[in-house]
């Protein structure tokens, strides 16, 4: 049988996020990809059970582009499905297991939003995850503080305990095979460049860009650089399938 010439692409948005985080790349990306926005992060306790309904409910050749957890579903279906997943980028994201201090902040802070609380940690969180070039954007850090209320307590409490329970993924980076593309924010404090550094050093053939004066938030910080570089990511995808078409 043969494949199909295009995979659909699909965008895993991050903890708190949803299609919201990816409204720029859905403009961009939306004539010629038909980009779709999946909400598994939503519907699952752990990685594992996200990534099982993502290939359940879109069935064929897939290209993920995942942000921050968005990245590690995208790991966890290319481990479950390699032949069908063709191709992935890396957004902000990490293959690490949490470290125990990691698991012991996300647990003071699981510990508030099952009492109900947590205002005063989202609102912290919003100048943790952007750069400083970005605080006097107030329509951009409000878009964010939105995401936030529409996630809610009770699924920022079940995303977190995802994201503790989460196995390190580090030992089947090299087993990944198709195209990959890594990109991190110079200045993101929440998965830090090293994050990025070793898994586009340990993915064979995997791509590395970098965006200067940017944090954890790169798809709404600088929307532009990424929409470029998804956008020749994806044309370079194109160009190999007609090769191989071709050949």
């Amino acid at each position: 049988m043969s494949r199909p010439a295009n995979p659909t692409t699909v965008l895993l948005p991050g903890l708190a996020c949803d299609a919201e985080l990816w409204r720029e790349q859905l403009r961009a990306l939306g004539p010629r990809h038909a980009p779709r926005v999946a909400d598994v992060h939503t519907r699952a306790p752990t990685l594992p059970e996200m990534a099982t309904p993502l290939l359940s409910e879109h069935p064929g050749e897939l290209v993920l582009i995942g942000a921050s957890m968005g990245g590690r579903i995208a790991l966890e279906a290319a481990r479950q499905a390699p032949g069908r997943v063709r191709a992935l980028a890396l957004l902000g994201s990490t293959a690490r297991a949490d470290t125990d201090e990691l698991r012991a902040v996300r647990s003071e802070a699981v510990a508030h939003f099952d009492a109900g609380r947590g205002d005063d940690l989202l609102e912290a969180n919003v100048w943790f995850v952007f750069h400083r070039s970005a605080w006097d954007d107030e329509p951009l850090l409000d878009r964010y503080r939105a995401m936030l209320r529409r996630t809610g307590f009770a699924q920022l409490a079940r995303q977190n305990r995802a994201m503790m329970s989460a196995a390190d993924m580090r030992p089947a980076l090299r087993s990944i095979t198709c195209p990959t593309l890594v990109v991190c924010g110079e200045h993101d404090g929440v998965t830090p460049p090293a994050c990025s550094r070793e898994m586009a050093e340990a993915i064979p053939g995997a791509r590395m860009a970098w965006l200067p004066d940017c944090g954890h938030m790169l798809t709404m910080e600088k929307p532009a650089a990424i929409n470029q570089l998804l956008l020749d990511w994806l044309a370079s995808l194109e160009r190999e399938r007609a090769a191989l078409g071709a050949g």
